[in-house]
């Protein structure tokens, strides 16, 4: 697929914030061209679904300003610098639900906006669970709450939980749960 590559000419960061930057390449294209690329350069961030020992899942309601509302979502957040996704991981699920887990699964890893931004979530199974106490960051807002697996697959179906990381890993979840995949 090399022939589709787009080769970069010249780079430029346009915006640097708290933890994302914007950069502007100028890019030669397969035909020739010379185009404009801007992205959102991101650190990298893990997704937890922790499953209870009673088969539910821990979920929070958090505000997402971007899009001024509140979203039924699975646990997660950016990775620190040099961190390790699993590390992430972990202490995103004690900072936001205060759960911690013995055992912990790699699921996948997917890009949710790769049109704009080198976001990348890993996602993580959780389990052999247990309730400590939570460590909210400065600023964080989070309800906690625990959802039954086939509620959330209705949310889903419903249009209620239409944060991408979460909708996929609904899916991921509900295919381990069946047995379909290990």
């Amino acid at each position: 697929m090399k022939h589709l590559e787009e080769k970069v000419i010249s780079s430029q960061q346009i915006f640097t914030g708290r933890f994302l930057k914007i950069e502007r390449d100028q890019v030669q294209a397969p035909d020739g061209k010379i185009y404009t690329r801007e992205y959102i350069l991101h650190p990298g961030a893990a997704m937890i679904i922790p499953l209870l020992p009673n088969g539910n899942v821990v979920m929070v309601h958090q505000y997402r300003h971007a899009v001024k509302q509140v979203f039924l979502e699975f646990p997660a957040g950016k990775r620190d610098a040099n961190e390790v996704t699993l590390d992430t991981a972990k202490r995103e699920l004690k900072e936001e639900t205060g759960y911690e887990a013995k055992d912990w699964k790699f699921l996948t890893t997917i890009h949710p906006v790769i049109g704009y931004s080198n976001e990348h979530i890993d996602l993580y199974l959780a389990q052999d669970t247990n309730l400590s106490q939570r460590q909210l960051d400065h600023g964080e807002f989070i309800e906690v709450v625990e959802v039954p697996p086939q509620d959330l697959m209705r949310y889903v179906r419903e249009g209620k939980v239409t944060d991408v990381k979460t909708q996929i890993g609904s899916f991921w979840l509900d295919k381990f749960l069946r047995g379909e995949w290990n």
